[in-house]
């Protein structure tokens, strides 16, 4: 399968700190790879490596075959962004957002207004596409800031913890708006803090921690491997040994064991 994101030996100190410690990262063209990991763990600096923001210490990255730091503009115009908070302006409407950034992007007047007008239908907006974005909920102030990091086309996604302070409903939304840009063939790196978050969206998990990758697989091969459960059962007596074989092998589905240890 073809690469969208390759990423090998990422090192980036932050003096004594180390940020990145070696990391290395795959993500498939038109896949969803979400990295997981507690506060401090690494993964907002790797995207800002691979958004081209920071430059590594050491090791290499390529996004379609083309270097972050070789060839940044590029990666640049392959690539869309949405931070932690919103980078939307609250004071300009939704329409005013997008149409300014398609501006920067070098979109012609009408050009601009009719990608803004496009988006802001994609993103159910345009009911409120003339209201000042700081009128907008939670959720809708985050798909804005989607729909801008989507202005100038990008096939790759970069969403850095992208539902973090959203309600339920919210980060539903925002969950629903990936979904879709995924069937639309956009690649997404996705970072989160949250397992659920990676067990709906991820087609395959890497989990960072202190600056490297310490596991990585598909979410349900890791909760496999870290998210088994056991239960243990004493009856009073030993007379009713027989008895708990029997219920628990009809939950479980498993036989009563070969042998068995009798303690007093």
């Amino acid at each position: 399968m073809a690469l969208a994101i390759r990423a090998e030996g990422l090192v980036k100190h932050y003096g004594e700190t180390k940020a990145l410690d070696g990391v290395d990262l795959e993500v498939p063209e038109g896949k969803v790879v979400g990295v997981l990991g507690p506060n401090g763990a690494g993964k907002t600096t790797a995207v800002r490596v691979l958004a081209t923001l920071l430059r590594p210490d050491a090791g290499h990255a390529t996004v379609h075959g083309h270097d972050v730091l070789k060839d940044p503009r590029a990666v640049r115009s392959l690539i869309g962004l949405t931070g932690q908070y919103a980078s939307v302006d609250e004071d300009l409407s939704g329409t005013e957002n997008l149409v300014l950034l398609a501006r920067l992007l070098d979109f012609s007047r009408a050009g601009a207004r009719a990608k803004a007008a496009e988006l802001l239908e994609q993103f159910e907006l345009t009911d409120a596409a003339g209201r000042a974005a700081k009128t907008y909920s939670g959720g809708m102030r985050r798909r804005l800031d989607l729909a801008a990091s989507l202005v100038g086309n990008p096939s790759v996604l970069y969403l850095d913890e992208p539902t973090t302070g959203l309600d339920p409903h919210a980060r539903n939304e925002v969950w629903a708006v990936v979904r879709k840009l995924v069937a639309n063939g956009v690649t997404v790196l996705l970072t989160t803090q949250y397992l659920e978050e990676a067990d709906q969206l991820a087609d395959s998990i890497t989990v960072f921690d202190h600056g490297r990758v310490v596991a990585e697989g598909r979410p349900d091969e890791l909760k496999r491997r870290v998210g088994g459960q056991t239960l243990q059962v004493r009856p009073t007596s030993l007379r009713d040994l027989d008895v708990v074989y029997r219920i628990l092998g009809d939950l479980t589905g498993s036989g009563r064991p070969a042998t068995t240890t009798r303690a007093c």
